[in-house]
């Protein structure tokens, strides 16, 4: 007996030991991961967006920001810190919101535009009108309406495409003062013709106002009727050179909202690293949207706030162990509309509720002790100096979302921050109640957008 109690002592020795050397690492190679550099400035030629069709489905080219906005000489570097400081804007934009919302704002809350927030990060080219007049728009899924800049402007701020005449287009049309499409405004004005307005506001001091109205959009052949937008004659603050925004929020003014029945209430889109890959990012609305591979979370609905896509996180492994201190109990919508996560196409790096994003540092950091710490850089706090290798083991990275476990590549949670090797762990914490989970952990993810079925998911390797 002796002899057996001794085996099996030996067995759940070896047990445990191989439960503490199994913490799981997968490969990253910084020589491979560099800073993107600035994409090549796009010509005003619609050719530029690639569409594909089918049967009630369209694909959309998209690009990165940075080919529109910034000066042409701009560094690796310098497009990198713009990018954290229009991230910080639109988190904090983000944060507020939820609070504006419960207040009952005196401006329409609504019309909420990445382009103001100094985000948006991803732009398509849309025709506008009949005949249709193709300009950049800005796709956000942190925005509910649909905007363009129209002349005749009272103040515009500069585009890279003529600005939008709605007196040359056929199938423009006014909106009428306390009709249902203008009281889904949030507090919707009226002109002295009787005409439904609409202004928003920012915090950082921009704003848009004018006519809100109907108008035919164009994706090369497929037409979509009837779509509701904000014609802004007054628009002024800190925009980019895009025309306007095309808003893919969860709300009745969205545009997914508004041509659900054409396109089966679906989307999706999946956004390539741009330090790998010079291959476009893509938007897709249809059937053909929701890839078979995809694994889904169900969407979460927020009593107070309609636009943005809530899901449940919870929990959050490193090196395959369930980090300790993470629980779904920190990333609870209650009833109020208060805390919550969202998956958000517009904020780059995740932000965690404070005790939740400290519990996955330390546990990163502890499965990473082999690896040459950096010195902190802007927001990052967990950071490595990675210069001269070709390749590193790092400690994997999985979110566990309600019904969906979603494994991360390496390069979507350690990502370069200089051109001298230095990558930091791409996450935050935030002292706001809400957790935003942002587009650096979803590329290379084709995130499916499937309102119908009130779901969101993920298929990796999606953009192919």
């Amino acid at each position: 007996m002796a002899a057996v109690a001794g085996l099996l002592s030996a067995f759940f020795l070896l047990l445990s030991s191989l439960s503490v050397d199994s913490f799981h690492y997968q490969t990253l190679t910084p020589h491979s991961h560099t800073l993107p550099h600035q994409p090549l400035q796009l010509t005003l030629e619609d050719s530029q967006i690639q569409v594909s069709e089918g049967q009630n489905s369209i694909s959309l080219d998209l690009h990165h920001l940075d080919a529109l906005s910034l000066p042409t000489n701009a560094t690796p570097e310098a497009l990198f810190r713009h990018r954290l400081f229009r991230d910080s804007i639109r988190v904090k934009t983000i944060a507020s919101l939820a609070v504006v919302n419960r207040t009952k704002p005196d401006f329409s809350s609504s019309v909420i535009s990445g382009l103001a927030q100094g985000s948006g990060e991803y732009f398509t080219r849309i025709g506008i009108g009949t005949p249709p007049r193709y300009a950049y728009m800005v796709l956000d899924t942190g925005s509910d309406v649909v905007w363009i800049q129209c002349s005749p402007c009272r103040r515009c701020y500069t585009q890279s495409d003529p600005i939008f005449d709605p007196t040359k287009s056929k199938s423009f049309g006014g909106v009428a003062c306390g009709s249902p499409l203008c009281n889904r405004l949030d507090s919707p004005g009226c002109n002295q013709r009787k005409k439904c307005m609409y202004q928003v506001s920012y915090g950082d001091g921009s704003f848009t106002v004018g006519e809100f109205s109907t108008e035919t959009l164009t994706f090369r052949k497929t037409k979509v009727n009837n779509i509701a937008f904000g014609c802004g004659h007054d628009n002024e603050g800190l925009f980019v050179g895009a025309a306007g925004l095309l808003g893919l929020g969860r709300g009745k003014l969205s545009f997914p909202y508004q041509a659900g029945r054409q396109f089966g209430s679906k989307f999706s889109y999946c956004l390539v690293d741009r330090s790998m890959s010079a291959k476009p990012s893509s938007l897709v609305f249809g059937n053909a949207a929701v890839s078979r591979v995809a694994r889904f979370t169900p969407l979460l609905n927020n009593p107070k706030l309609d636009t943005f896509y809530y899901v449940g996180l919870t929990g959050i492994s490193v090196g395959g162990v369930k980090v300790t201190g993470i629980s779904s109990s920190l990333f609870q919508l209650d009833n109020s509309g208060n805390g919550g996560v969202i998956i958000d196409s517009g904020t780059s790096v995740t932000r965690l509720t404070r005790p939740a994003y400290v519990a996955l540092r330390n546990a990163f950091l502890s499965g990473a002790s082999h690896l040459k710490r950096g010195p902190n850089f802007s927001l990052f706090d967990a950071c490595f100096d990675l210069s001269g290798k070709t390749e590193v083991k790092v400690p994997t990275v999985v979110m566990h979302f309600t019904g969906a476990d979603v494994s991360l590549p390496a390069s979507n949670y350690l990502i370069p921050v200089d051109s001298n090797g230095s990558f930091c762990l791409a996450f935050a914490g935030t002292t706001s109640g809400l957790s935003i989970i942002g587009n650096i952990q979803q590329q290379g993810f084709r995130v499916v957008y499937d309102l119908a079925g009130s779901r969101v998911g993920f298929a990796p390797k999606g953009c192919a």
